[in-house]
């Protein structure tokens, strides 16, 4: 029985450290497990893959590391959030949108290299299949999306989103989950299928050059099992749940990561069997390529060590570096250009962000079904109330349990609270004072906010209705009426990988000369949701999920249809 352990292999994925097979012995004989099809995680990709295949009569084994109280992934504690073109959600608000008009934002936002042909080829499978095969699909399974259509990621530098795309399903992540697992464990063929908890694969197993199963080990028992399949399906996320892995791939280009990283992936993505795929000579492509988060928190009652949250930061008040200036060069304001804001606040070990009880109130949020339950519970009218009269619960639960949310009445004490956290005396009670005073004077002072680049985009936020729900208008954050004051320090945080396994239009792996891996199949994060990087650098933001559904039911389609 092979185990894994680290080492570097050679010929492979520039500077990745693989995990590398060696024998050893684990538990005694292997208990071994048949189907057709063998999936490889139980996330959304590896649900949905499983529930294709068994509504085309195939035989399913589903292995999935977690514990069936956690099956679904990290879907389940999602946003629920999906970037979709030409849906009634947009007509009934009279967006005028399309398929070309989606693909040409992505791939000037994604800055897709014109050679790369698989992510692009996947990117033009999204924008013209997403709509068929996710938003309709869901809607069959009788899930719903909110009435109101996000406008996020709109560019910078370079444009991103030219209308608003971002629906979120109400209920969330963990709706969709449980409507998935739901469906899974009373279907029909609910005989055909073996689900498989707490099994961690170790490796793919190989014969006459075909993939035929894996290898690994029953975590509950500590015994060895195997799976034998006509065809495997790796659904296992990516490499971000390993902090360790992000710091291997960190971009080139970029300073020196941050020491601290939050990780807000799975912990069990973290680039396992991407490394023994790449020991059987298959293709890993742009590892580099990561949609992580500027604003991320411990979380209060963790899930995992490391574990972080990731707020959806305030647009209004001041982001400062550790020594209270100013985090730039670009503004700091979310809903542009999430990279350019991670390339930013990664050259800090932490950063700051400074504003009143009302700002936070009205503009913060929390990214996941965890912290939404209007969303979760489908309330419209609280969830609507919240929006218009600020959602005080949220502001008053991060204060009261998290060691990073801090209140003052003054400056003085505000400064004070700050350094006493982080143990040095970096933050200059009188610096901070004048650089909150000269905001105000900005935000009050029409021809000085005209040349306010920050400021200028809150006002552009403000033009689309969803976003003037949620955003302040003009609030200066020494206004008396607004306090108390309020600090919240921020550290860079993990999330999805948007590299992975290179994969055809079928789903299936491709080795390093592009031809496929015979019987082996990549979906979802595992595949850098097509094709090994079909968002290129940047993502339009909500083609994760969706990204997830899309080429699983393309893999499915390929695996029931292959001779």
């Amino acid at each position: 029985m092979r185990a894994v352990i680290w080492g570097p292999v050679a010929g492979c994925y520039p500077e990745l450290y693989y995990y590398l097979a060696a024998d050893v012995a684990i538990g005694g004989e292997a208990n071994t497990y048949r189907g057709e099809t063998l999936i490889i995680g139980g996330g959304i990709a590896g649900l949905v893959t499983a529930l294709e295949m068994l509504d085309g009569g195939c035989s399913v084994v589903l292995v999935d590391r977690d514990s069936p109280e956690r099956f679904g992934g990290l879907a389940r504690w999602a946003f629920g959030g999906m970037a979709l073109v030409g849906t009634s959600e947009q007509k009934r608000l009279k967006i005028t949108d399309s398929p070309s008009l989606m693909l040409e934002d992505w791939i000037r936002f994604g800055e897709l290299d014109p050679a790369d042909q698989w992510p692009r080829a996947w990117a033009e499978c999204y924008v013209e299949e997403s709509n068929a095969l996710v938003y309709q699909w869901l809607k069959s399974l009788g899930l719903k999306f909110m009435p109101a259509v996000n406008w996020v990621e709109r560019g910078s530098s370079i444009k991103g989103n030219s209308v608003p795309r971002y629906h979120i399903l109400w209920g969330a992540g963990r709706e969709l989950t449980e409507t998935l697992i739901t469906r899974l464990l009373e279907h029909p063929r609910r005989d055909r299928l073996t689900l498989l908890h707490r099994h961690r694969v170790l490796t793919l197993d190989c014969a006459g050059g075909a993939v035929e199963g894996c290898s690994g080990i029953d975590e509950a028992t500590e015994q060895a099992f195997a799976v034998r399949a006509d065809h495997t399906v790796v659904a296992t996320g990516g490499i971000n749940g390993s902090v360790e892995q992000v710091h291997r791939h960190w971009p080139a280009t970029w300073l020196p990561a941050p020491q601290i990283i939050l990780n807000g992936a799975h912990p069990f993505s973290n680039g396992e069997i991407h490394a023994d795929f790449a020991r059987y000579g298959g293709r890993l492509t742009h590892l580099e390529h990561m949609w992580n988060y500027a604003a991320g928190i411990p979380h209060p009652q963790p899930h995992f060590e490391g574990h972080g949250l990731s707020l959806i930061p305030c647009k209004t008040g001041l982001w400062l570096s550790p020594d209270g200036e100013l985090v730039g060069p670009a503004p700091m304001i979310t809903g542009f250009d999430t990279r350019e804001m991670c390339r930013q606040v990664a050259a800090h070990p932490y950063t700051w962000q400074v504003l009143n009880w009302k700002i936070a109130a009205k503009e913060l949020a929390i990214s996941g079904s965890e912290h939404n339950p209007r969303i979760v519970n489908h309330q419209l009218l609280r969830f609507l109330l919240d929006l218009m009269l600020g959602n005080d619960r949220l502001v008053r639960q991060m204060v009261d349990e998290s060691t990073e949310f801090m209140t003052a009445q003054g400056m003085d004490e505000l400064a004070g609270k700050m350094n006493q956290l982080t143990g040095e005396n970096r933050i200059d009670a009188r610096h901070l004072a004048e650089q909150v005073q000269a905001y105000d004077r900005t935000l009050t002072d029409p021809a000085e906010r005209a040349n306010h680049p920050g400021i200028q985009r809150i006002l552009e936020l403000r033009q689309w209705r969803g976003d003037r729900l949620r955003t302040c208008n003009l609030q200066r954050i020494l206004d008396p009426k607004a306090g108390p004051l309020l600090a919240i320090r921020l550290h860079f945080i993990s999330r999805k990988s948007l590299g992975g396994i290179q994969t055809d239009l079928q789903g299936r792996a491709l080795a390093a000369d592009g031809k496929p891996l015979i019987g082996l199949y990549a979906v979802g994060e595992a595949a850098g949701f097509g094709g090994g990087g079909a968002s290129g650098k940047r993502s339009l933001e909500g083609t994760f999920l969706s990204g997830c559904i899309l080429t699983a039911r393309r893999a499915a389609a390929a695996i029931l249809g292959a001779p």
